[in-house]
């Protein structure tokens, strides 16, 4: 089930949508979520098949989380390091995505990177995500290289400017 801020006609698109400062009991449903993405299956699978977010990652970054208000459900997240400033982590909710919560997070960003007095964020993106960044502004700069183990496909690299 899509969740309510996806009804057309009734709510606008993150209307009912809440964005706040992660904490450390969030670890195990941020974790799920990473872990759940479609958009690392098939190849991409073994990125994330056994990766965390431990409650150590959320104290120590600036992670936000999209929850739905009348549920608490969590929606997606987003990771901003500041110095150097980076987006690491964004994801959104398989099937609350198309229901404007990446924007809504973005414009969160956003609003983050300029308070803390930052002129641009980079992003390294999965590269089935490099058009949803383009479509908020982002802009390519190049590519990061593969780096096996770890990572096996070039991935593009973006710079998100903070206006």
């Amino acid at each position: 089930m899509r969740p309510s801020v996806t009804r057309p006609g009734r709510q606008a698109p993150g209307e009912g949508v809440r964005i706040r400062r992660a904490i450390a009991r969030d670890a195990r449903r941020l974790t799920r979520l990473v872990q759940a993405s479609r958009a690392y299956q098939g190849p991409y699978a073994p990125m994330v098949a056994g990766y965390r977010v431990g409650p150590d990652y959320i104290e120590a970054h600036r992670v936000f989380a999209a929850v739905e208000e009348a549920t608490g459900r969590l929606l997606g997240f987003y990771s901003l390091v500041l110095d150097p400033p980076e987006l690491d982590l964004m994801f959104v909710a398989d099937d609350a995505q198309g229901a404007g919560i990446g924007r809504l997070l973005v414009g969160h960003l956003l609003d983050e990177a300029r308070n803390a007095g930052l002129t641009g964020v980079r992003i390294v993106s999965h590269p089935p995500s490099e058009g949803f960044y383009l479509s908020v502004g982002a802009t390519r700069t190049g590519t990061e290289r593969a780096a096996p183990p770890v990572v096996m496909w070039d991935r593009p690299e973006l710079l998100l400017p903070v206006t």
